[in-house]
Parts: C-alpha cells; sequence; structure tokens
C-alpha cells in the first residue's frame, strides 16, 4: 500500500491542507481514496475532521489557503472550500455523534468507506473495501443504510456502471425489496446519479441490472410500456433491449472515434454532466414513442411505428420535467429522439447531393456528432432477420462519411444569416409578439436552411406569402 501512500502525500491539494491539520484527528474518505486505490484520480476530496467547530476551522483554513469557502449544509454541518485553481475542493464535516467509525459504518458501499488518516499516514478499513475493490466486488456496508436514504440503491447501479464489478448477490436482492422507495429521494439527487451512471462505461450493463431490479420502471413509468414490445423482422431484441443495446453501441463507437469526437463528448456542455451521458440517455429513450404507435399489418405481420420519433419527443418531455432536468438538457434529448432517423434517411436517398449535406449541418446546428452517432447506434442494434449484414455495412459506411465530412468541412460551413429579425417581421406584417410569429420565424430559417431563400427580399416574400398560406 506504500505506493498509495505516496500518491496520496505528494497530492498537491494535499500537501496544502496537511499544515492546518497537524493538531487534529483528520481523514480523507470516500471517493479520492477509491478512486486512488484503483488507479484513476479525482479532483474532489472529502474530509472528516474532529474539532470543536467545524465552520470556523473550515472558515480559516480557506482563508489560509486563500480558497473560497461554501456553506453547502448548515443543518449537517457540511462545508466547502473551493482551492484558487477552481478544478480541486474539500467538502469537510465532522464525523456522525463525534464517531469516526459511527461515520463510516453509516456510508453506502464498502469501497467507498476506505479512510487515510493524514496524521499517521495510513489507511483505515472498517468494512473491507480494500479487499472489495481488489475482488472486484460492490457489496453493501448495512440494510439499514439503504433504508435510510434509498437512493444509495441507485449509487449501487452508478458505481457498476463505472466500475464493472460484480454486484453482490445481497444487494441486488435488496434492491428490489426496497425498489418501491426509490422515488422518496429530491428528484435533483435522482437525477444526479442517473447522469454519473450514464457517464459510465458499462451503463448498459448496469441499465440491463437495474431494469431486472424493478427500479427502472419505477423512475420511468414509460418503461413498463416499452417492455410490452417484442422482437420484430427488423429488430431480433425486444424494445428495451434494443434501447439497452443502442447504449452498448454508443459506447463502442465513442471509444473507437476520432480524438474531434471523443473530445467533444468529454466535454460537459449541459450541466455538470459529460456530453457524453447526455448522448446515452438519449439512445435509452430514443423509442419510447413506439408503444403509442405500434401497429401490426394483418397480412404481412409487419410492425409498423409511424411517427414514433416525433411522439417520443412529445413524450420524453414532462418525463425529464418530472426528475427536474434542466431546459437545456430536456431540449438536447428532445431534439435526438426527434431526429434519430434524419441522419440514415438522408445517407440512403438515392440521389443525396452535398447541398443535402450542408441543409443537414445547418438544420442540426449544435447536434450533427450527436445525432450521426445515434443513428450508427441505432442501426447497430436491430439485426433482424430482413436486416443483412451488407444493408448495415453500407449505411454506417455512409454514416460515417456524413461524420467525416463534417469534421473536415465544419470551419468552412457558414451560419444561416439573419436576413429579418422579429422585429422586423411584425412592422412588415403588422402583427403582435406571440405564436405566431414564432412560426414565421421558424418557416423562414427552415427556408434559409433550404436555400430557398438567400437574400433580404426573398425573406420577405416569403414571410408575406407564408402569413397569407397560413392565415396569419
Amino acid at each position: 500500500m506504500d505506493k498509495y501512500i505516496q500518491i496520496i502525500e505528494n497530492d498537491e491539494t494535499v500537501k496544502k491542507i496537511i499544515p492546518y491539520l497537524k493538531d487534529t484527528q483528520a481523514y480523507i474518505v470516500g471517493g479520492f481514496i477509491r478512486d486512488i486505490l484503483m488507479n484513476t484520480t479525482s479532483p474532489d476530496k472529502d474530509l472528516i475532521i474532529k474539532c470543536d467547530n467545524i465552520k470556523v476551522f473550515s472558515q480559516n483554513m480557506a482563508k489560509e489557503l486563500n480558497a473560497h469557502f461554501i456553506e453547502l449544509d448548515s443543518e449537517n454541518k457540511i462545508y466547502r472550500i473551493v482551492m484558487e485553481d477552481k478544478i480541486n475542493y474539500l467538502d469537510i464535516t465532522s464525523p456522525i455523534e463525534n464517531d469516526f467509525e459511527a461515520d463510516i459504518k453509516r456510508r453506502d458501499l464498502t469501497i467507498n468507506a476506505i479512510a487515510y488518516d493524514i496524521n499517521n499516514k495510513k489507511f483505515t478499513d472498517l468494512t473491507g473495501g480494500i479487499d472489495d475493490i481488489k475482488n472486484k466486488k460492490i457489496r453493501g456496508i448495512s440494510d439499514k443504510n439503504f433504508e435510510d436514504d434509498p437512493l444509495r440503491l441507485l449509487r449501487i447501479y452508478r458505481f457498476y456502471a463505472k466500475t464493472g464489478f460484480c454486484i453482490d448477490e445481497h444487494l441486488i436482492e435488496l434492491s428490489k425489496t426496497l425498489r418501491n422507495r426509490i422515488n422518496l429521494p429530491a428528484k435533483e439527487r435522482i437525477t444526479t446519479e442517473l447522469l454519473k451512471m450514464f457517464e459510465g462505461e458499462y451503463t448498459h450493463c448496469a441499465l440491463e441490472k437495474l431494469y431486472e431490479s424493478g427500479i427502472l420502471e419505477e423512475i420511468f413509468p414509460i418503461y413498463t410500456e416499452v417492455k410490452k414490445v417484442p422482437p420484430n423482422t427488423h429488430h431480433h431484441l425486444d424494445l428495451i433491449h434494443h434501447l439497452i443495446e443502442t447504449v452498448k453501441q454508443i459506447q463502442i463507437i465513442y471509444e473507437n472515434s476520432r480524438p474531434e469526437v471523443k473530445k467533444y463528448l468529454d466535454s460537459e456542455k449541459y450541466g455538470n454532466v459529460k456530453t457524453l451521458a447526455m448522448l446515452k440517455l438519449s439512445g435509452f429513450m430514443h423509442d419510447i414513442g413506439k408503444p403509442a404507435c405500434w401497429t401490426i399489418d394483418e397480412q404481412t405481420q409487419r410492425h409498423r411505428f409511424i411517427q414514433h420519433d416525433i411522439i417520443g419527443a412529445e413524450k420524453v418531455v414532462p418525463i425529464l420535467k418530472e426528475l427536474k432536468f434542466s431546459k437545456k438538457q430536456i431540449e438536447y434529448v428532445k431534439t435526438l429522439i426527434k431526429y434519430h432517423i434524419y441522419p440514415s434517411g438522408l445517407v440512403s436517398a438515392a440521389d443525396v447531393t452535398e447541398k443535402a449535406f450542408l441543409k443537414f449541418y445547418r438544420k442540426m446546428d449544435g447536434y450533427v456528432t450527436d445525432v450521426i452517432i445515434l443513428a450508427m447506434a441505432d442501426r447497430l442494434s436491430a439485426r433482424g432477420v430482413q436486416v443483412t449484414e451488407e444493408m448495415i455495412n453500407s449505411n454506417i459506411k455512409n454514416l460515417t462519411k456524413l461524420m467525416n465530412n463534417y469534421i473536415d468541412e465544419r470551419e468552412n460551413i457558414k451560419p444561416i444569416e439573419k436576413l429579418l429579425d422579429g422585429q422586423d417581421i411584425m412592422e412588415i406584417l403588422n402583427i403582435k409578439q406571440g405564436p405566431q410569429l414564432g412560426k414565421i420565424i421558424k418557416g423562414l430559417k427552415e427556408a434559409q436552411i433550404s436555400s430557398e431563400v438567400t437574400t433580404k427580399q426573398e425573406a420577405v416574400e416569403y414571410i408575406i406569402n407564408f402569413s397569407k398560406s397560413n392565415r396569419i
């Protein structure tokens, strides 16, 4: 364990805080220690410190470190110190009931309960977490801990998605027993855990286990309907497993992508979460509209799902609103569901042109990479008897061309010029601000994307004709 102790002691933030902890009983616990023992790193560190007044202690240390002090939870006395680099931070609290051992044993998983005694320079492992890391196992500390805070049930699957470790069978059974309690925690907390789960390399495995436990349908009741759609001539899997397979394929595509694509998917455009997680969430929800429009042709027995993309885009909004996703996150998932068929439809057209490519890039501005990868993953996840390898390979080849062309040429793709703004349109048509104005602006943008309108005069003529034909 000496090498891990050396890594901790050489951490720049740890070196800075050691002088302020000499006369205290202080431990680093949780994720930072777990990650060190798993040969990864984390910028955040949880500290348990025994002292008379933890708030004053934290404030004084923040001042000495020229760092920013934040009161996270006044009731439970949890405080954050954000270091000067704005990346590393410390979450500081006192042990529950002033008892370090009791505090540790009230945590969720053994791998998250390993502590490092700063002053004595040694690990304290009261629950067998170090052995569980070595044996790649996810075990709970106490059933009561999960009963007290059911959110910890989701953390089982979040860490499974991150590590790929084997989940202890008792924890799986406990999940099934307590599944109807999963919606008791605040929705924001549930969403945070879900998004962290979707960041993991093994998200598809975690989703399978989450589905088997019954927790998935507690959080997303719509999957009760989704799971009823069986395999068909186009899909070799039933619908819910098609969606899980789509998530798996997105991960594989990411791992084999060009550096530019990886960098983009690793970015955090939608809150404190990787774009990859948002893309995998979209992949898992891209066909939720199918149950509502599912028909079977009496003669051919062919399964049809007409307009499932449009229906799914509508259905996902209230689902994600209920879970307190941000407006930007909801718009992202909604857009990807609505247009997930578009890329494959484009590249399979017999007369596809560079002009059609340009229209796609402009129409999907901000979502180009995402929707192409979703289309690829969707194609790779549907291998029914009527789908040949030739069809799959051809589709993927053409979608790859669409992606590469965008990456190579995006600097030369000119944004759509704003020929008329809202004020101009209101004055020309003598209308007030409202839904009608929004329809006109959207229609004008579509006309510009299609190159039907390229000048200001054409824009004026377009909105006049548009207002007449739509009786505005």
